[in-house]
């Protein structure tokens, strides 16, 4: 099945799943505007002020744009940095956290491949606004399974390749984010990757999203949870400076 995205779906995407903080943004944006009518302000305060809450608005948009309109990210032109050998892959396991836009897409790049694919999201555990909007309009995969962040229900060293797209950061605890990548360690089978393509807590996410990079986490996060949870490598390729794959090998 062939997925066809709309134009600027990406962005359209961003903007409604995290609507309640443009909305919030553009009230107060409202309000300082308003109260230069009832309060003096200094001039170049008032104007950074102003500016500072559009940059805020404008920039996560037009870079969220960038990385899931124009980069190619759907395209799966990151896929080639992953050095994986299609002929070899013959079971493939896709874990998202309620919102699914690529299992499709990987099964379109891996024709022959068994495609598996899992649903952590714990409504009681993933409590943010725009991961439940998302799951109101998310595809869902033929035969997709629910799943614990704790136990992957597949047996041990039964995976050829495991992808985890822009999904893992939903699991905020490091404890649990452990947990879930041990079980990720377990299925992959010898020679087998773990494919992790995350933003991170860094400066170019700063300039990005401002306050909101910090829902992502540290490529020391990263690396050290592959690291206690048993990863012999993990090697890090950059797609866009907004965002990196992790490549991991048990």
């Amino acid at each position: 099945m062939e997925i066809k995205r709309r134009p600027f779906q990406g962005v359209l995407n961003i903007l409604s799943f995290n609507r309640h903080f443009y909305i919030i943004g553009i009230g107060i944006l409202a309000l300082i505007i308003f109260s230069r009518q009832l309060i003096e302000w200094p001039g170049t305060l008032y104007w950074i002020i102003i500016a500072a809450f559009l940059y805020g608005l404008i920039m996560p948009l037009l870079v969220s744009a960038y990385v899931y309109d124009f980069s190619g990210y759907y395209h799966f032109r990151w896929l080639k940095d992953c050095s994986i050998d299609p002929n070899q892959v013959k079971q493939i396991l896709n874990i998202n956290a309620g919102f699914d836009e690529t299992s499709f897409i990987i099964k379109n790049n891996f024709p022959q491949a068994d495609l598996k694919v899992f649903d952590f999201y714990d409504a009681e555990r993933h409590t943010e606004p725009a991961i439940i909007r998302a799951r109101k309009v998310s595809l869902v995969y033929p035969d997709t399974k629910q799943m614990t962040s704790g136990s992957i229900p597949l047996p041990d060293q039964s995976t050829d390749v495991i992808f985890l797209l822009s999904a893992v950061h939903e699991i905020r605890k490091n404890e649990e984010k452990v947990q879930f990548l041990k079980e990720c360690h377990r299925v992959c089978k010898t020679g087998g990757k773990v494919i992790m393509v995350e933003h991170l807590r860094d400066f170019p996410n700063f300039l990005a999203f401002s306050v909101g990079f910090t829902h992502f986490f540290s490529k020391k996060v990263w690396k050290n949870a592959f690291k206690d949870s048993g990863f012999a490598s993990c090697q890090e390729v950059k797609f866009t400076p907004f965002m990196s794959i992790f490549i991991c090998t048990p």
